[in-house]
């Protein structure tokens, strides 16, 4: 499955009353709050001596992807074009890779 195969199926299940501006909203809340539940997945296993469960992990992300492409879909734009300008934002950013100083020492050209 290519990534916006993945976000037309996956807003297949977004509410269809929902208004543009409700959607971008929803998107951010939702992506708020499942960033959060992976971060606690995280917390228990490092600081509460939880075993990790990959598996949850796993579908915690999956939902986090859901949001990401609710958000997109909102912006009117699909996944493939946002991860490419990550990309190309991350090549101008570090061109050779990861560089502690390039990263301490960005240009706000490459925010």
């Amino acid at each position: 499955m290519t990534i916006n195969e993945y976000q037309k199926l996956a807003m297949t299940t977004l509410n269809p009353d929902l208004s543009p501006k409700d959607v971008l909203i929803n998107g951010v809340m939702g992506l708020c709050g499942e960033s959060g539940e992976v971060i606690d997945l995280v917390k228990k296993h490092l600081h509460q001596g939880h075993a990790l469960d990959r598996e949850k992990l796993i579908k915690e992300l999956g939902d986090v992807c859901w949001y990401v492409a609710e958000i997109a879909s909102a912006l009117d734009t699909d996944l493939d074009t946002v991860m490419q300008k990550n990309i190309d934002k991350l090549r101008a950013r570090y061109p050779e890779g990861f560089d502690t100083l390039r990263s301490q020492n960005r240009s706000e050209d490459c925010e």
